[in-house]
């Protein structure tokens, strides 16, 4: 979940114009607004899932605002080198994230809603007794991201059953015994076009490239510079409005790692740091991330065309780079 640089209103229920109800009762609750692409929201949303009273959860998970204060602490503003049983910590929880992508992303498939997703990566969830750490951080409404076709990111589980042709990106995020993880993928949704295909496999590629170079004493603005050209030599950009980060006990915190070339972020890779790195590609040249859904969550392109994400939670080694969110195969 890339909420380092996230709008920071909290979410708008409001409904902007009259919708008009489809037979099955659903609508789109924004039907005068003007959207870039095709998609369009799938409302009523459920009702907030409940997580069970006796699993740990973190600073802003009961807050009224979904504040977390934790964040705001002169501790988040520095990255940090975890001692060995906090690593322990953050690989357990990495690993519950990647089951639980695993699972979600098995089911999807023409006919399934991103709600019907959502409470799988719930009951997932608080199966492990672990906590969603999307739900209610700032007041996202939902336990994972969904985004799909045209959204970059953060866009919000509805009732929109996905259809022959999407692609959609699953991000999972997940708190466990004091620590939390994050990672995503984008799926084909059944038969794709060669050119969507093209777009995810260019995404990965960047992610693996980037994750190439880390180890101790690289510098973090570098991860931009290992992505940048490989879109651009597929006809993609590179989406600069929002960027990896550090966690580790927080959600967001230090090191802010953007994805672009010629970046002035600060800092090099120190064994024990914890960070993702996630970058959002987009077909065409448009890089621009400045449109937002009237829910004030739901991040599209500015032209329409489709964007693709890949992330992992990564651990700087005394040699290296742990993935802690690789799959099994890995």
């Amino acid at each position: 979940m890339i909420l380092w640089r996230a709008r920071q209103d909290p979410l708008s229920t409001k409904i902007t114009n009259q919708a008009e109800l489809a037979a099955d009762g659903t609508f789109n609750p924004f039907p005068k607004f003007k959207f870039t692409g095709a998609l369009r929201p799938v409302y009523p949303l459920s009702p907030k899932r409940l997580v069970p009273a006796h699993i740990a959860r973190p600073d802003y998970a009961d807050d009224p605002e979904g504040y977390p204060k934790s964040e705001r602490t002169r501790a988040a503003q520095e990255p940090r080198i975890l001692n060995a049983g906090e690593i322990e910590k953050m690989r357990t929880v990495a690993r519950f994230g990647r089951e639980i992508l695993d699972l979600a992303a098995s089911h999807v498939k023409p006919g399934v809603t991103t709600d019907e997703l959502d409470a799988i990566v719930h009951e997932a969830t608080i199966a492990r007794n672990a906590y969603p750490s999307p739900l209610n951080y700032r007041k996202f409404p939902k336990s994972h991201c969904t985004s799909v076709n045209e959204v970059i990111c953060h866009g919000i589980p509805d009732a929109r059953k996905l259809e022959e042709g999407d692609i959609v990106n699953l991000d999972v995020s997940v708190y466990y015994d004091g620590f939390h993880s994050d990672l995503n993928a984008t799926y084909p949704v059944g038969k794709i076009s060669e050119e969507d295909q093209k777009l995810i496999d260019t995404t990965r590629k960047c992610l693996d490239e980037a994750i190439k170079i880390c180890k101790p004493d690289a510098l973090f603005r570098d991860i931009g510079k290992a992505i940048e050209p490989i879109a651009r030599a597929n006809g993609c950009s590179v989406v600069r409005a929002y960027t990896g980060h550090g966690i580790n006990n927080l959600f967001h915190c230090a090191p802010n790692i953007p994805h672009y070339a010629k970046n002035k972020a600060v800092g090099r890779m120190k064994p024990g740091m914890t960070f993702t790195i996630e970058p959002m590609i987009n077909l065409g040249p448009s890089y621009a991330a400045d449109d937002h859904w009237p829910d004030n969550w739901t991040c599209t392109t500015s032209d329409g065309n489709r964007s693709a994400q890949f992330e992992e939670t990564l651990l700087i080694t005394e040699t290296g780079v742990e993935i802690l969110t690789a799959p099994k195969s890995s």
